[in-house]
């Protein structure tokens, strides 16, 4: 019988500092089901009251070779010997942006970002600057992070279909209603409602933003003709096609989603497995459209392309 007696114990300290207990909601698991975790190992997870487990969601993608993987830590090693972070550019950066650009067509060019949520922002924001329309649409089930253009579903389970479409509602308190105008939300796998979106709000609508594959609902995939469909349907319209590969990147094939689907983006964006579960993500696109971060578009952050995680992600993408 698996005992948590430390993790319990260590549940009622943390929450008197950290609201849930944790630093992510998504580890909350109730007050006497929170797992604290000593160490992991290949894909194998140790909890601080010392049950072992087999970890199949290694920590929600990112781990894609397995923790502590003795090759990447020795790079990170070295990049510890760099000294981290400078508030200026280093070799490395050039290095790990070139190689990803040789894996993926469409990353004509590269920025760096810490996280996934970044990185979609940073996307749809260069999307916005580049076509000169502020909406986007995203696919129901989709995920693209924690903010607040994305953070929107389509209510349907009191849904009546003959009285149009389901009302657009906030994932959680907090989002700005005012945003709702920007959102359009569209099903998988059904090319003839996005037509239809695109027909009604082409003037409006700057981005199509989605997820090949929907890892937060079940792995839900897109077919190759709608993924065909919709590349035609951006071109048609004059819409960008960003495809979040935060999740399939690097690991459902080489060049991820868009090479298993013979699909090219107009902006793509890279996170979890580049880099063995260190903390970088790349936004990524045709070159005239990531140019505009060099023509008004803000983007940085101090910790933007650390000397650890891109030598984590040099490794891991050369494995």
């Amino acid at each position: 019988m698996r005992l948590l007696t430390k993790s319990n114990t260590q549940f009622k300290k943390a929450i008197t500092k950290l609201p849930l207990g944790v630093s992510s909601n998504f580890r909350y698991w109730g007050e006497e089901k929170t797992l604290y975790i000593k160490k992991g190992k290949g894909g194998r997870l140790w909890d601080i009251d010392g049950n072992e487990y087999i970890d199949y969601r290694l920590a929600f993608g990112p781990v894609i070779l397995g923790y502590a993987d003795a090759r990447v830590d020795d790079a990170v090693r070295e990049g510890i010997k760099i000294g981290g972070v400078f508030g200026l550019a280093t070799e490395l950066e050039y290095e790990v942006a070139n190689r990803v650009s040789r894996m993926v067509p469409a990353a004509e060019l590269i920025r760096f970002s810490n996280s996934g949520t970044e990185a979609v922002m940073a996307a749809l924001r260069i999307a916005r600057a580049y076509s000169g329309k502020d909406g986007h649409v995203i696919l129901e089930g989709s995920y693209h992070g924690l903010f607040n253009e994305v953070m929107w579903y389509a209510e349907i389970e009191d849904w009546d279909p003959k009285k149009g479409d389901p009302e657009i509602l906030p994932e959680g308190d907090g989002i700005p209603k005012i945003i709702k105008k920007l959102v359009h939300t569209t099903p998988l796998n059904d090319a003839n409602a996005i037509e239809d979106l695109f027909k009604k709000k082409k003037d409006q609508i700057g981005a199509f933003l989605m997820e090949p594959i929907m890892g937060n609902a079940c792995s839900i995939a897109a077919t190759k003709q709608y993924m065909t469909d919709i590349r035609k349907l951006c071109d048609q319209y004059n819409i960008l096609l960003i495809i979040d590969e935060v999740k399939t990147g690097f690991r459902v094939a080489r060049g991820g989603a868009q090479e298993l689907y013979g699909v090219k983006a107009d902006i793509c964006t890279f996170a979890k497995a580049i880099a063995n579960g260190y903390p970088i993500s790349v936004v990524a696109g045709r070159e005239e459209i990531m140019r505009q971060f060099g023509k008004g578009v803000a983007h940085g952050g101090t910790w933007t392309a650390h000397s650890v995680a891109l030598s984590a992600a040099s490794k891991t993408l050369e494995i």
